[in-house]
């Protein structure tokens, strides 16, 4: 009776030191002790010894855990530092490489030598050609030449410069396209040109034409009023271009009715009318505006015009270009050229060193081809919070101007009747369309004579630095 008394008593307090090990607060090396049998003291040391090492493997299995987890943390974390010290650290390696004047060729990425051409003449085949030329910054004793070299006067593109630049598209060009709009008949639609529903238009005669339709009028506008701007200013560098109306009951679009369907043109849109231009080639954006500290003043092109070479002019003609370019797309908010690869710069560090979105230049002379410019105007306008510290830094770098550009930006800055020239040309060129266009409204017309302004502003900033050496 004794016997079994003892056994249930040690049988209990088993049981509770167990439970208490479980809770974890038992050390699994305390033996345990009573008065039985040497068999049931034996089984019970046994069975706490085992459970303290479980125990023990558990925390150790717990340890593991943690620092498996931690050690995953680190190598992410390290690896994350890496890969974004890195490319800026290659970067900053290449901005240093191209300040040095004996380097003859951009440096580009091999994936950008070859282009198909502009999406509104997908037509063309891919054109291989030689990588765009950096124009170097002048010597270091490019201050001590005169401001009225020939090469520059001032802050404006001298006579020598002038005499080179390409002819690009006259008044007569731009007549000529709007009547032959009016008068051929369309006899073939198809896909391209850009956008979901513009298309290539084929006329009788087999010339081709890129006409962008929107759903709404904004681009349309923008497209149109800015080509007007565009002459205004006397650019030659964009395309000619009118307004078309889609009619399908018309002898003009009888033949293409069915693709007109097809492509979801609604009656009576007004589309753009563009004329087609074949092997167009890239152009790639000039070391002046390459990198963060980006300028184009006199003292940076300042040569003695003796010792130009053919290779050297071509590339301060380019650069005369683009003064115009960076002047009408300020103006503009041109969110779709040279904006697109700064905006992308956040993205992929080499964007500067890509094609220039939207620009083209032809084979034969060289001229500056000013594509897509629908988001000008209006779109751009509505987005200046987010984009205007883009377009302020390309002008900001601007310290060399076109005199004809210049003069036409200081007239309009003094008369402000910017919306009133823009307004009587669309009435003069497109009477037909009053009812289907809305002119420009007036709130753009209000950003654009502030912009106007500011231009005028940073040109007699430019001349009030750099004067005219008559020495």
């Amino acid at each position: 009776m004794s016997r079994n008394t003892s056994l249930l008593s040690v049988t209990k307090d088993s049981s509770d030191r167990f439970r208490r090990l479980e809770a974890g607060r038992w050390h699994p090396n305390i033996s345990i002790s009573a008065s039985i049998s040497s068999d049931g003291v034996q089984r019970e040391r046994l069975s706490t010894e085992s459970d303290g090492r479980a125990f023990k493997g558990k925390r150790t299995r717990t340890r593991f855990r943690y620092v498996c987890l931690f050690t995953g943390i680190l190598a992410f974390v390290l690896g994350f530092m890496l890969g974004t010290m890195l490319p800026a650290l290659l970067v900053t390696d290449s901005e240093t490489d191209s300040g040095n004047v004996s380097k003859p060729e951009a440096r580009i990425d091999p994936n950008y030598k070859s282009y198909d051409s502009v999406s509104f003449v997908k037509e063309s085949p891919p054109v291989r050609t030689k990588q765009s030329r950096p124009v170097a910054p002048a010597s270091p004793n490019a201050a001590r030449v005169p401001m009225n070299n020939g090469v520059v006067n001032g802050v404006y593109w001298g006579d020598v410069v002038e005499a080179a630049m390409p002819q690009g598209y006259t008044e007569e060009d731009v007549t000529e396209w709007r009547r032959f709009t009016r008068n051929v008949s369309v006899i073939q639609i198809k896909e391209g040109c850009g956008r979901m529903q513009n298309r290539l238009l084929k006329f009788s005669d087999g010339t081709i034409s890129c006409c962008r339709y929107r759903r709404n009028t904004d681009q349309i506008q923008g497209e149109l009023f800015s080509y007007y701007l565009g002459q205004t200013l006397g650019l030659r560098n964009l395309v000619p271009t009118t307004l078309g109306l889609v009619r399908m009951r018309d002898l003009k679009w009888s033949s293409v009715r069915s693709e007109m369907m097809y492509a979801q043109w609604v009656e009576d849109k007004p589309v753009v009318l563009t004329k087609f231009v074949p092997n167009l080639i890239t152009a790639f954006i000039p070391f002046n505006f390459r990198h963060s500290n980006r300028r184009l003043h006199p003292t940076d092109v300042s040569y003695d015009p003796s010792q130009l070479t053919p290779d050297v002019l071509q590339n301060l003609v380019e650069l005369a270009q683009w003064s115009d370019m960076i002047v009408f797309d300020y103006l503009t908010a041109n969110l779709d050229r040279v904006v697109n690869n700064l905006y992308n710069l956040q993205w992929n560090f080499a964007m500067m060193d890509a094609p220039t979105h939207n620009l083209r230049r032809t084979i034969r002379d060289k001229l500056l081809v000013f594509l897509d410019n629908e988001s000008g105007l209006l779109h751009g306008y509505r987005l200046l919070d987010k984009y205007e510290s883009y377009h302020s830094a390309l002008l900001n770098s601007l310290c060399v101007f076109r005199r004809s550009t210049a003069d036409v930006v200081k007239r309009l800055a003094k008369e402000g009747n910017i919306g009133e020239i823009l307004l009587n040309t669309f009435n003069r060129y497109e009477p037909d369309f009053k009812d289907y266009l809305p002119s420009l409204p007036e709130k753009s017309i209000q950003i654009l004579n502030e912009r106007i302004s500011r231009v005028r502003g940073i040109i007699e900033k430019c001349e009030s630095l750099y004067s005219v050496d008559e020495s």
